[in-house]
């Protein structure tokens, strides 16, 4: 499959058959056995071309060893500049498009990203998930960058985060909005934020100021291990239960979120927060 073309899928699968180069279409049991997840199948999916060419170089030799993924969900009004931007600095984009309703997926296609697509909205956590396998089977893929669709992610801020990663200091790399008190994070979600904190042991083992921050960057390592089994945005939490237990060397530095009237909008509500704490604790009595 080659840079800028579409694959669509039934949900998270597995790398091999993320990576084929014909138009895939993926058995539901597939899904159901890496995301826990019963979907329907679908019929066909087809591979569409898209513009190939690469902005400036950006950080390093020129950062094809790293792969944006991006989960997107309703977000036509603004990731073609999201990833037209992002491109300008890293030419290896995989946008999942999670059931959009809104022409998500034709204002991806022309961005030059790679584009696979859930046909129902599986939740963000699955997207990841997609999206990270999908990483995972590029050739020469070497570092995982998690962003935003909406905007709210800053491209100079993975930069840093990828330096922490390559200098070898850290195999998972965390942004925070809390680690520098500069940041004009609003106070509804400052305190949800807080409050998942102070009440996950896992974000106090490792010591975190922001456990919800959805800007990561992981090496190859660390992303082959990571399996997010929570679809929706119970996943946070989930990868940092796993952060938690594993061996992994865990770095947090402060980032910069940009606070748009469109990403407010779009924003984790206090209900979102509360919802989260909930299917956690049912998970983890086995509920």
């Amino acid at each position: 499959m080659s840079e800028g073309e579409t694959i669509v899928t039934d949900g998270t699968a597995d790398a091999a058959l993320l990576s084929s180069a014909d138009p895939a279409v993926l058995p539901s049991s597939v899904v159901a056995e890496s995301t826990g997840v019963e979907t329907a199948a679908i019929a066909e999916g087809d591979l569409h071309p898209a513009p190939a060419e690469h902005g400036p170089g950006g950080h390093g030799p020129d950062n094809k060893d790293v792969w944006l993924v991006i989960p997107v969900y309703n977000e036509a009004q603004v990731i073609a500049d999201v990833v037209e931007h992002a491109r300008q600095t890293f030419p290896n984009i995989v946008c999942v498009d999670d059931g959009s309703r809104d022409g998500s997926a034709a204002a991806i296609a022309p961005t030059g990203a790679h584009l696979v697509q859930h046909p129902i909205n599986m939740g963000q956590g699955a997207s990841l998930e997609t999206g990270l396998r999908y990483a995972l089977s590029r050739p020469g893929a070497e570092y995982f960058v998690t962003f935003d669709a909406d905007g709210q992610h800053r491209v100079e801020d993975a930069l840093r985060m990828l330096e922490v990663a390559r200098s070898g200091e850290a195999d998972v790399v965390l942004g925070s909005r809390f680690l520098e008190s500069k940041e004009t994070v609003p106070w509804l979600k400052r305190f949800v934020l807080k409050t998942v904190v102070a009440l996950s042991p896992t974000a106090r083992k490792l010591k975190l100021t922001d456990a919800h921050n959805g800007l990561r960057v992981l090496n190859r390592p660390a992303a082959e291990g990571l399996r997010i089994r929570m679809n929706g945005m119970a996943h946070a939490s989930e990868i940092v239960g796993k952060l938690a237990r594993s061996d992994w060397r865990v770095a947090e530095i402060p980032v910069t979120i940009l606070y748009t009237d469109y990403s407010r909008a779009k924003g984790q509500s206090l209900v979102n927060g509360v919802n989260i704490l909930f299917e956690l604790s049912l998970r983890h009595r086995g509920v």
